[in-house]
């Protein structure tokens, strides 16, 4: 009985969904040190990063330093991309739909 309404359930679920995104184009490479991918899905979305392992000392393992943007189609029928970085400073967005943050006062 608990399967027949699991099953229920998801098959509903199926249902409400949206039309399924395909993968159009994936690319990813990834060595020991970093990593590149690129892809690209039928809705129009796009995510581009590369990361790269930076040395550390020996007790340390190092850190990752990323760099990539994402882009996607929004209900008004515009492209958003997003640039961003990530690194020992935390994730660092921007673009031209983003709000800025004001200058710190010293």
């Amino acid at each position: 009985m608990k399967f027949l309404i699991v099953f229920v359930a998801l098959f509903a679920l199926v249902l409400a969904a949206p039309d399924a995104v395909e993968i159009h184009r994936q690319d990813s490479v990834v060595t020991a040190d970093g990593y590149n991918f690129d892809t690209l899905t039928s809705d129009g979305s796009r995510h581009v990063s590369s990361g790269k392992l930076l040395p550390g000392e020996e007790e340390d393992k190092g850190e990752y330093s990323v760099k990539g943007s994402y882009s996607f189609v929004a209900d008004d029928g515009l492209t958003y991309t997003v640039d961003y970085i990530a690194d020992k400073n935390g994730f660092q967005p921007s673009g031209a739909h983003l709000p800025i943050a004001p200058e710190a006062l010293h």
